[in-house]
């Protein structure tokens, strides 16, 4: 497969910009790979495609507000500041990213808040936009962490739009959020509300959670057309013993497993054994899925409508078979789906 063959007719209006009002009311569209079907739903309806003992995995990472505003010290002149990961929690040292990046040199100091209440001076530049900051704090971490938090933004994706709006900060995250260390949200998750939950409960359909600290890597451009070339960026995840015994036990008894977003699925198949069951593992995955592909743990899985050339399209475009998915993004286009973060959702049967 080529990067060219992931296009399809897109224009930014078909972008949600706004969530739904209720969680679970996105709608539904349902593929089923072996009778060559689709129906179109709400999201709500999702369990009566399951049965008891079906395990449902989520990811339960959370977003931190890692988007700081603020300014270089003598010019004054206003930097945007994005928090990557900690790199060192006693020097107080993070990877960042800086917008405009040219402004920016090693020793610059950089001032945030009122008071300047934080300052992070640049002790390293390890890409083009990438750098290393030292936050120079006298308190505790947690009076540190505490003031870092208080002065970020949700990390709201600027092609949704640029401003943030006080929804964003319980939306742009699922209920279910444990984990701190996300700075995009696992999408497929925000979906499901408290009432869903606990009709899965009733239901008896299982669930179990990993960690996979989505990084903006998940959204870099894809710019080579053999796409065994690109590289993914490393994220961070977390498979718990539980975790793996409650999925190793579901496709020992013959129950669905399904997927609940592109994050979970690359987790479990970076931590599948040869065996196809999975094994506790934490650590960092880069793995890119693009087709062909042999999905080994998954039966099923929830994702929203992925924009163009993205490497979330090619990993749905290879679970659900090419020609099936180019398709309903076809259909969906013209039924007026919403695409995006804050979009409706797929199940992929």
């Amino acid at each position: 497969m080529k990067l060219s063959q992931y296009g399809y007719e897109f224009d930014r209006e078909m972008l949600a910009q706004h969530p739904a009002q209720n969680r679970d009311e996105s709608r539904l569209m349902v593929i089923d790979r072996a009778k060559g079907t689709i129906e179109h739903r709400i999201f709500k309806d999702i369990l009566d495609y399951f049965d008891e003992k079906d395990l449902f995995v989520f990811n339960d990472t959370k977003v931190f507000p890692a988007r700081l505003y603020g300014n270089k010290e003598k010019t004054g002149a206003e930097i945007e500041i994005f928090l990557l990961r900690e790199l060192n929690r006693e020097l107080r040292l993070w990877d960042v990213l800086v917008d405009p990046a040219r402004k920016i040199r090693i020793g610059n100091k950089l001032y945030f808040g009122d008071d300047d209440l934080l300052v992070a001076e640049v002790i390293d530049n390890t890409t083009s936009r990438g750098r290393t900051l030292r936050f120079l704090f006298d308190g505790s971490y947690e009076e540190f962490k505490q003031a870092l938090f208080a002065l970020g933004e949700t990390p709201l994706p600027k092609w949704i739009r640029e401003k943030v709006e006080p929804e964003d900060a319980e939306r742009y995250q699922t209920i279910f959020a444990a984990h701190e260390g996300a700075v995009a949200a696992p999408t497929a998750g925000m979906h499901f509300s408290k009432h869903l939950l606990k009709r899965m409960e009733i239901k008896g359909v299982d669930r179990a959670f990993l960690t996979l600290h989505v990084g903006l890597g998940n959204f870099r451009t894809v710019d080579v057309e053999d796409l065994s070339k690109h590289k993914m960026d490393s994220e961070q995840f977390i498979v718990t013993a539980e975790t793996a015994e409650a999925v190793n036990n579901a496709k020992r008894e013959g129950r669905k497993v399904v997927s609940i977003g592109t994050t979970v699925m690359r987790t479990l198949e970076t931590a599948v054994s040869t065996g196809g069951m999975i094994k506790p593992m934490e650590g960092w995955t880069n793995k890119f899925i693009f087709a062909p592909y042999d999905f080994t743990v998954a039966d099923a899985m929830v994702t929203n409508f992925h924009l163009p050339y993205s490497t979330q399209l090619m990993m749905v475009a290879a679970f659900g078979g090419y020609e099936t998915v180019m398709n309903a993004y076809r259909i969906a286009r013209e039924e007026k789906y919403r695409f995006g973060t804050y979009g409706d959702a797929m199940l992929i049967l």
